[in-house]
């Protein structure tokens, strides 16, 4: 293995040259680190009875509404808004009403006497963290595009094809550098 591989085993990864995947590895963690903290289960749980404190509201409205309201900075996936709900349903928060196949969910009597709580609160996809994961939020998508287009020719493509690249990537960090030295 002196050709500059790592003999990695399980799949992604396996035969892919060591400066390759020394970058997506460092490119995953700075995003990791610098993309903004996440939006946590509570958030989730605020953001539901706010916006049905407004009107009652199907799950993918209410994603749709928090991506909207975020500017893109925040939006929940299925997984974090559908559960929500239930839970919310199963505390007696809020009631589902089924419609031409889709639920659609609004306060119960309980459930606005806690939102009518939080009203003097700010909407969770006015926080801080949502605010500053929106500055760039088209950025962390860009970089986890390139990342994605890059494994694929890690996996897929010939040594020929790998060494382009890698200097692709490398040209692109040195115009990403100089977009800052502009100022």
């Amino acid at each position: 293995m002196g050709d500059g591989f790592k003999g990695r085993r399980g799949g992604s990864g396996e035969g892919w040259p060591t400066g390759v995947w020394e970058a997506m590895e460092q490119l995953r963690g700075q995003f990791d680190r610098k993309v903004g903290p996440r939006m946590g289960r509570g958030d989730v749980r605020a953001a539901v009875l706010a916006l049905l404190a407004e009107q009652p509201m199907h799950g993918y409205q209410i994603i749709h509404e928090i991506d909207e309201r975020s500017n893109g900075a925040w939006k929940p996936s299925p997984g974090s808004v559908y559960p929500t709900l239930q839970l919310l349903a199963d505390e007696g928060l809020i009631g589902a009403e089924e419609s031409n196949g889709r639920k659609t969910y609004s306060l119960t009597d309980e459930g606005r006497g806690v939102a009518d709580a939080a009203a003097d609160q700010p909407a969770p996809w006015e926080t801080q963290g949502a605010r500053d994961s929106g500055r760039a939020g088209a950025l962390p998508k860009a970089g986890i595009d390139l990342a994605q287009a890059a494994a694929q020719v890690g996996r897929s493509g010939n040594p020929e094809h790998v060494k382009q690249a890698v200097a692709v990537l490398e040209e692109a960090r040195r115009k990403l550098y100089l977009i800052l030295a502009q100022d």
